[in-house]
């Protein structure tokens, strides 16, 4: 879905040409899965001296990449990845990062460079330095990428390996086409996590889906259907209808029920005891929104928000856990489950006219590091996703200058699909995402919101 008319008009060769003499944004299109299958751009160039570098060199060969180990001599250049795992001081930065610089002109359209360091807090001042320098590169670098490329980076914990699966998990993600809104980020990989299929990652697993009817969530239900699970789709009874036709589409379990309602938990765990189903995936996508500006907020506008956003994903997560250990007979929650929960950029970084709907979803940022700890001793894991502007029907009705403003004031110039969402969401709910412990990844082009 997209509405953008600005981005169709200046990919014409007339509207490029007005575009470029007026200096007026052109944004890329952007690759996706159906686009670019294949996980990695060719060629690559793998940076970095340290054993961990040829570690990353010798898995991107293995996936049949074309690597390099420096950008001399390249006409092209499809990826690049920076291992600084072993920096030190500040000074030796610019080793490893500046034959990136030569060779920013020769990246292809939709190039991916991804860095892969560890955090700082070590104490040790020179170390934590030159770890904190490479997030300020990453998030710089993002701003500077052109024609749809992306600049992203890993921070994997000292005690886990570079081959680790959450780290071979996470960069695999952020160098295919299912990343192509995910700019300016970093994912934090704390656990090792297990292995998965690379072609249906979430085979055998059964996954909730709530607000699954339309837009976002009919994206997650169709892009975790086509990671191979089976779905329990949820929706409010008003949109029965739409439900219906997207189980019966994807084969999946529909489930009328108002997740606001005092016994929604209950009815849900009953519905799955009947049917016999363990869920392995958990997404919280139901959300509304009920904007205004605080000064002329009401209870009606902030309660609903407050109920569906937030209060609810609370209350069913308690009911699913309260059912039974994860992985027993009695649960209803399966082994290593996985609970993705939809916060928002508006959460981090706020919105004028949205302090019901940002309350909400800040609300949900910090719950998922709770959810997680909850899930930590079953293999589980919980995690966010935060959307920035995504064409969806909600957002077409924004008024026009502001919805255009919206678009463009991000690093891809452009608003993102739903599609979007449901890729980054459906990595969160693999198995190799299983490193990744309360985090918050967002999906916003790099909007100008800082982290």
């Amino acid at each position: 879905m997209s509405t953008d008319t600005y981005s169709r008009l200046v990919r014409t060769a007339p509207g490029a040409m007005i575009a470029r003499r007026l200096g007026l944004p052109r944004p890329e299109r952007l690759l996706r899965r159906e686009d670019r299958p294949q996980p990695v751009l060719d060629p690559v160039v793998v940076l970095g001296r340290s054993s961990g570098a040829g570690t990353i060199a010798r898995l991107l060969l293995d996936w049949g990449a074309d690597v390099h180990r420096r950008p001399d001599d390249l006409q092209k250049i499809g990826t690049v990845v920076a291992v600084l795992d072993e920096v030190t001081h500040p000074g030796e930065l610019g080793e490893i990062l500046l034959p990136l610089a030569g060779a920013m002109r020769s990246l292809r359209p939709g190039a991916r460079v991804v860095t892969i360091s560890r955090p700082a807090g070590t104490q040790d001042a020179a170390r934590d330095a030159a770890r904190g320098g490479v997030e300020g590169f990453v998030r710089s670098l993002a701003h500077e990428m052109r024609r749809g490329g992306t600049a992203n980076g890993i921070l994997v914990a000292d005690e886990v390996p570079l081959d680790a699966p959450a780290v071979v998990g996470a960069l695999r993600f952020l160098l295919s086409a299912r990343s192509a809104f995910v700019d300016g980020q970093f994912l934090h990989v704390d656990a090792a996590g297990t292995e998965s299929a690379h072609d249906r990652p979430l085979s055998g697993r059964t996954a909730l889906v709530t607000g699954a009817a339309r837009g976002i969530g009919a994206a997650i239900a169709r892009t975790l259907h086509a990671d191979g699970a089976r779905l329990v789709l949820l929706d409010v009874p008003a949109a029965g209808t739409e439900l219906a036709r997207l189980a019966n589409d994807l084969r999946a379990v529909p489930l009328q029920l108002d997740v606001t309602a005092a016994d929604a938990g209950d009815r849900l765990v009953t519905a799955l005891r009947q049917r016999g189903l363990q869920l392995d995936v958990v997404v919280h996508n139901a959300g509304i929104t009920r904007d205004k500006l605080f000064a002329n907020m009401t209870p009606e506008r902030w309660d609903p928000v407050i109920g569906v956003n937030i209060a609810a994903p609370l209350a069913l997560h308690r009911a699913l856990l309260e059912a039974g250990a994860p992985g027993t007979a009695e649960a209803v929650l399966g082994e290593r489950p996985r609970v993705v929960c939809l916060a928002s950029t508006s959460g981090i970084a706020g919105n004028r006219g949205q302090t019901n709907y940002a309350a909400s979803k800040a609300g949900m940022v910090a719950v998922v590091r709770s959810m997680a700890q909850d899930l930590a001793p079953f293999g589980g894991t919980a995690n966010a996703v935060a959307p920035g502007f995504i064409e969806t029907d909600m957002t077409a009705r924004i008024p026009a200058v502001q919805r255009e403003i919206a678009r463009r004031v991000n690093s891809l110039q452009q608003g993102g699909l739903p599609v979007d969402v449901a890729e980054t969401v459906a990595f969160l709910a693999s198995d190799p995402a299983g490193g990744l412990r309360g985090d918050t990844v967002r999906v916003c082009g790099q909007n100008i919101v800082g982290k």
